[in-house]
């Protein structure tokens, strides 16, 4: 007998975004679209009419904050899952997003494969059953919520530099050459070029030559919403 598919409703205000990410759901296995709302008071009359197993949930909405949302459904007694969509890195929101029962955040902006792995791993959590024969039974199957630790930065690169290269680049609509990046962050050409290219390598960052100039062309760097 087959498991029957995880149901998902997808709560996000921006309905161009509310699409994408029922697109992504929608093309994990093992996963199907319940709905696609944009409040907190259609999410809850959803959730009345239809059975939904997880919310993948905004956190900023056009009638109150997610974790509100979450309140009220633990207190009329719904019992679906949340994976928590946000902007926002507030760490206390984090923490009190957990205590309500968030399994999983998700930082925007998200890539399709982002999001796999967070549904693929709530999936291998959702199935565990039965009782636990050892500690290190309950220990993996807390363990498959969690995503791995990220590689270590290469060597001679620092955190604090590359979110600073990080937040120049997002915030540069038509991207920035390497001097431009130095510049923006005060640090050399450079050095600037190798926080770059560590971007592009990791798949969050691409580069195209820049043409139009004597000499040879300059690579310009853009942010790819990874």
């Amino acid at each position: 007998m087959s498991t029957p598919d995880i149901r998902v409703l997808v709560v996000e205000d921006d309905p161009v975004a509310a699409d994408a990410h029922a697109l992504y759901v929608g093309r994990v296995p093992g996963f199907t679209v319940s709905g696609t709302v944009h409040s907190m008071g259609d999410a809850r009359r959803h959730l009345d009419q239809h059975g939904v197993d997880l919310l993948l949930l905004d956190l900023y909405l056009p009638d109150g904050h997610g974790l509100q949302l979450v309140r009220a459904l633990r207190a009329a007694g719904h019992t679906a899952d949340i994976i928590a969509v946000t902007s926002a890195r507030d760490l206390t929101m984090v923490r009190e997003g957990v205590s309500l029962g968030v399994v999983q955040y998700v930082l925007k902006p998200f890539t399709f494969a982002t999001l796999r792995d967070r549904l693929t791993r709530y999936a291998a959590f959702r199935a565990t059953a039965g009782e636990a024969g050892s500690q290190d039974e309950v220990d993996r199957a807390i363990a498959a919520l969690r995503a791995p630790r990220p590689a270590a930065l290469p060597k001679g690169l620092t955190a604090a530099t590359l979110r600073a290269v990080t937040d120049a680049l997002r915030a540069a609509e038509g991207g920035l050459t390497a001097a431009e990046a130095a510049a923006g962050v005060g640090i050399s050409r450079i050095t600037a070029r190798r926080y770059l290219e560590h971007l592009v390598e990791s798949g969050r960052a691409a580069r195209a030559p820049q043409y139009g100039q004597v000499g040879r062309p300059e690579l310009r760097y853009r942010w790819s919403g990874h």
